[in-house]
């Protein structure tokens, strides 16, 4: 009997080894092609839990035998690709739950689409604020996979914040409910003699015998998603073991049911957008802006600027401008910009919220007259800096920044995006001296790049624009990635703030933490999945050489 036959007998969902549908598993959003060998839809959480049962007791006879959870394929860093068996949650592991209004929480399946949970929120006035900017594409067991942030990261935080309980499929094949647990609950628990406490156990023990070396090697920014995050987990009080799940990549169990916190979002919003012509006094702008509390704080470059402007139509289709003249009035002010030569270096884009447009604006004007009293430190000048007049001018900023990645994509031909040191975050105080000294670094292979990011997080996406098929591409890649990760350690940041490590990073989470912490890492994964069932390649064991030998080809 073939492995196929083996698995279309214990399971009710899709079996397929078809081309067509193993290739359309092959790749994310990320520069890798890995051909699965086969793609399984689980039906329900039964089907999980047969499918885990059987690939741990055949394991020792087929070494290479694992699974790999995937849904909307978003993921920029290969985290979803596999060799083995790629497990489809999309299809039919999707759908809410249960909503409690009162108790603000929503319980969904992990294939949800967020677009789809976020427009049945909005009929209560409820959000899950730590979407990324692909909340149109994502679903929600990839936001908790990766422990996504975004827009609103900056006053929310990211996706961990808002997990209060997992359900998720371990080794042995068994659902289990996660959940925070403390006082005599947690001793009741590691009490018990079962696999799920015995897992439990050893993990806590990992993290208390370490505890010094796990202050000393989180890193200083506010948001992080490189390799496990074991500091979270236990604060002398309460063993959280969500918060090890939440950002894992599939690699420690397979998530079948997320119950989410929700917040109430404000109901009125205004933008105050900075044309910033230098990096010189970057840090001393966001420093101004930070001090008036916007709820988010975002930017993006020149290049994004110019590329927006010149796929006008297809920002119109994005904005839902139907003619010419409603293109160029909404897009007016940056062709001038553009035909004087005088396109900023950076758009800073502050979103200021409250419950009234009185309080909004005063918030909105009082970071402008903030900034423009103090121009000598700031180099802003009125001309730089004004606050947007009504929504449709809004919903343009934002566009621009939320669609920055998808005009690369779509629009220029012979090149491709190629997002490798697409997330890395330093504290804002030191972007100032960071963003120039990238610069130098990223200009020295001519390429072309956009930048657009979190900036009140110190969190940029750098996508450049790449010939894959040029003699000296992967060289690129591999000098880039290593001399922009070696800045990154300089300033004590992060590699990747929120889009995980996948094929794309986990070689270099070494270099980021040491062999001690790395170490660490290897143990959490070999207390939850011994056999190597689950995503292997990530987090623990990825390979440069590997990375590069599964590189897309056009």
């Amino acid at each position: 009997m073939t492995l196929v036959e083996e698995i279309k007998r214990i399971i009710k969902g899709d079996v397929s080894e078809g081309l067509e549908e193993r290739m359309l598993a092959a790749t994310d959003a990320s520069i890798f092609e890995v051909e699965p060998e086969l793609v399984v839809a689980p039906h329900s959480v039964e089907d999980i839990k047969n499918l885990v049962s059987f690939i741990s007791a055949r394991k020792s006879q087929y070494p290479s035998l694992s699974l790999t959870a995937r849904a909307a394929g978003t993921d920029m860093t290969g985290g979803p690709l596999t060799q083995s068996i790629v497990v489809d949650f999309k299809r039919y592991l999707s759908g809410v739950k249960n909503l409690d209004v009162e108790k603000r929480e929503v319980r969904v399946l992990p294939g949800t689409f967020y677009r789809d949970m976020a427009s049945m929120l909005a009929e209560h006035k409820l959000l899950l604020p730590s979407y990324p900017a692909s909340k149109n594409l994502c679903t929600v067991g990839g936001m908790v996979a990766n422990n996504s942030g975004g827009e609103k990261t900056l006053t929310y935080g990211k996706t961990n914040r808002y997990v209060a309980e997992l359900k998720a499929v371990f080794s042995n094949g068994e659902e289990y409910t996660l959940h925070p647990m403390s006082g005599s609950a947690l001793e009741t628990f590691f009490s018990r003699n079962d696999f799920q406490a015995r897992v439990y156990r050893k993990l806590f023990e990992l993290i208390k015998n370490n505890q010094e070396l796990l202050v000393r090697s989180k890193p200083r920014v506010s948001k992080n998603s490189a390799g496990y995050a074991l500091w979270d987990v236990w604060d002398g009080k309460t063993f959280d073991p969500t918060q090890l799940i939440v950002g894992s990549q599939g690699t420690l169990a397979l998530i079948t049911e997320i119950t989410f916190k929700l917040v109430i979002p404000k109901e009125h919003s205004a933008l105050l957008v900075i044309f910033l012509h230098d990096f010189q006094k970057l840090a001393e702008v966001v420093k101004t802006i930070l001090a008036h509390k916007p709820e988010s704080f975002e930017s993006y470059d020149d290049h994004t600027m110019k590329l927006a402007v010149r796929f006008m139509p297809d920002m119109l289709k994005t904005l839902g401008a139907k003619n010419l003249i409603s293109l160029g009035l909404k897009f007016w002010p940056e062709i001038k910009m553009i035909m004087l030569g005088g396109v900023p270096k950076l758009i800073l884009v502050a979103e200021f919220t409250g419950d009234s447009e009185e309080e909004i604006y005063k918030k909105a004007q009082g970071a402008e007259t903030d900034l423009l009293a103090h121009e000598l430190q700031t180099h802003v000048y009125k001309k730089d800096v004004h606050i947007a007049r009504n929504d449709a001018e809004e919903d343009k900023y934002w566009t621009i920044r939320r669609e920055s990645f998808n005009l690369l994509r779509k629009h220029v031909r012979g090149k491709h995006t190629a997002p490798f040191i697409d997330d890395v975050v330093v504290e804002p105080a030191c972007l100032v001296e960071f963003l120039p000294e990238l610069s130098a670094i990223t200009n020295a292979y001519d390429l072309t790049y956009t930048i657009a990011g979190h900036v009140g997080d110190g969190n940029f996406h750098i996508i450049p624009l790449m010939d894959f098929n040029r003699p000296d591409f992967k060289k690129i890649i591999s000098e880039l990635s290593q001399k922009v990760y070696d800045l990154v350690a300089k300033y004590g940041g992060s590699i990747t703030g929120e889009h995980n490590d996948g094929i794309i990073r986990t070689p270099y989470l070494e270099k980021m933490y040491g062999k001690e912490v790395t170490e660490l890492f290897r143990q959490t994964k070999e207390i939850f999945d011994p056999q190597n069932i689950f995503n292997p390649g990530k987090k623990v064991n990825g390979s440069w050489a590997y990375a590069l030998s599964h590189i897309r080809h056009y």
